[in-house]
């Protein structure tokens, strides 16, 4: 059986980049599987002169006076600029880890014998769960996302 947990959609703008948006939910029971579908869009901005407008600002942070001029002129190396929402995971007994990865579309799940690349397996515990967005990139004028998570039957192992 499979027990809906959390349905929850937002929509983020390049003002939300290099912050975090916690989910909080509560599970009454313990055991079996965490399932978390999570997937935002869009992923790549697809304007050029914003991307070169974002990659120059972003030059002028972090390069010497010196390299500058030449970065700027091969700004395009740095295409496609992209949207990244990372996903991790906390249980009401710590943190089980975070798939850090670039997909758009992520399917993760948690249990007692197996875990997604990137989280921990771990009983499945009655309490207080977090499951939290970091926004590290937003660079299209807004980004929509969509989160899923259930609790179902785990089959035996």
């Amino acid at each position: 059986m499979k027990t809906a947990i959390l349905d929850a959609r937002g929509r983020v703008t390049p003002a939300s980049s290099k912050s975090h948006i916690i989910h909080r939910f509560f599970l009454t029971s313990a055991g079996g599987r965490l399932g978390i579908d999570f997937s935002y869009g869009p992923k790549q901005l697809e304007d050029l002169e914003k991307a070169r407008t974002l990659i120059e600002r972003s030059i002028d942070l972090y390069f010497e006076e010196e390299t500058l001029a030449q970065a700027k002129a091969h700004f395009k190396s740095y295409l496609p600029l992209n949207n990244l929402i990372t996903v991790s995971v906390d249980s009401p007994h710590g943190h089980l880890g975070a798939a850090h990865r670039h997909d758009p579309e992520q399917f993760l799940h948690v249990s007692r014998h197996e875990a997604s690349p990137g989280l921990v397996s771990g009983d499945i515990v009655p309490g207080m769960w977090e499951v939290t967005l970091s926004l590290h990139a937003i660079v299209t004028d807004y980004c929509e996302y969509s989160l899923q998570i259930w609790q179902e039957e785990e089959e035996a192992k």
